[in-house]
């Protein structure tokens, strides 16, 4: 593309969630124009990016303010996207099932690579393998008794067969 790193900008956003770890820093960021369509009828907007430095089977990541500034609608089960071109008329840009597909295997592959080794190591460390785990679990049984625990009600002002059981504790309203 043509670009130096003396054309990113500094970028102090953080990613969660992105790769299995900690947040993931960019290196830095670049305003870009983006265009979708054709000639006869296309759609421009400058978009944000965020330059990244781990290995992803991704080059770029559209969110949800790209899609704002297209007015974009993500139809993701079929993995289209459909904006407004500047004639008035629907852009779709189409996905393909089998690439997703191939980038859903590769990321499991590249997400095996960060920090999961390094974070179990620090729960090692934390952890005394001679004692058994405590157990927190509740001992009182769930099962719920009727005679002790309900109140019958009476729901029907001259039907006394009509009635309800409400849990004791709850409060008069």
């Amino acid at each position: 593309m043509g670009i130096t790193t003396d054309m990113l900008q500094e970028s102090d956003t953080g990613f969660h969630g992105i790769i299995p770890t900690l947040p993931a820093y960019p290196l830095r960021k670049i305003s870009l124009d983006v265009v979708f369509g054709k000639p006869g009828n296309f759609i421009k907007e400058r978009l944000e990016f965020v330059v990244v430095n781990w290995e992803s089977q991704y080059h770029a990541i559209l969110w949800r303010p790209a899609y704002a500034k297209f007015i974009a609608v993500p139809h993701y089960p079929y993995l289209k996207l459909e904006m407004r071109g500047n004639n008035g008329t629907t852009i779709t840009v189409h996905g393909s099932f089998s690439r997703s597909d191939s980038c859903d295997k590769d990321f499991q592959k590249i997400a095996s690579k960060f920090g999961v080794r390094e974070e179990l190591n620090a729960l090692d460390v934390l952890t005394d393998h001679k004692q058994p785990p405590t157990d927190n679990r509740n001992t009182k049984t769930d099962e719920f008794d009727a005679a002790k625990e309900a109140k019958k009600h009476q729901v029907h002002p001259s039907d006394p067969k009509k009635t309800v059981n409400t849990s004791a504790d709850l409060a008069v309203a």
